[in-house]
């Protein structure tokens, strides 16, 4: 049996701070007088809402999943108990990254949970089009998480970090575990798409 990393998603237990890597994506915070916060995700598929509906209630906080007009949104109410992460986020009105912020496994995963797909044989970490600032931060980051990532962007995915080759590859699925679903199987990372998509 293989030893898991300190750092994986698997090795440690739900935490609060793990919801910075919605924030990665293309999540929003919004704050309500500066004493509650409210958490908005939109994905494309099922499989991904109800992981990040399941990945938030382990942490503690409720979420609904509501139909858009493009996919799902799964968000949660105003709570006072994400107005730190808010804070944490934010810059004026402006979305911001943290000031050396340290992705773990767990916060990857979510970040894959929301935004990760694959792309030209290698993986991507769709990022916030909507807050440009937040991008080579969040590029140092992944990179010390010993992820190297190029700066991707395209019409049909927006911006992103775009992760490959086998080692890299493998590093990631090791930092995120394994996919919540069969259903997510195919967007999940893992080595053995590298033949696939190659």
């Amino acid at each position: 049996m293989a030893q898991l990393s300190f750092y994986s998603a698997e090795a440690n237990p739900p935490a609060r701070g793990d919801l910075a890597g919605l924030l990665c994506g293309p999540s929003r915070l919004v704050s309500f007088g500066g004493v509650t916060a409210r958490l908005s995700v939109s994905v494309p598929e099922t499989w991904r809402a109800r992981a990040l509906e399941q990945a938030l209630a382990e942490r503690g906080v409720d979420a609904t999943v509501y139909t858009a007009e493009d996919g799902l949104l799964v968000r949660t109410a105003f709570r006072r108990d994400l107005i730190g992460l808010a804070a944490a986020w934010t810059t004026g009105t402006d979305k911001s990254c943290p000031a050396g912020l340290d992705l773990a496994g767990a916060a990857l995963r979510l970040w894959v949970f929301a935004a990760g797909c694959w792309i030209d044989g290698g993986y991507l970490l769709r990022l916030d089009p909507h807050a440009p600032d937040t991008h080579e931060p969040l590029n140092s980051a992944v990179a010390a998480c010993g992820l190297p990532a190029i700066r991707h962007h395209s019409d049909d995915e927006g911006p992103g970090l775009r992760i490959s080759g086998r080692r890299r590859l493998a590093r990631l699925a090791e930092l995120v575990g394994g996919p919540p679903s069969v259903a997510a199987e195919s967007d999940w990372p893992a080595v053995s798409r590298v033949r696939q998509t190659a």
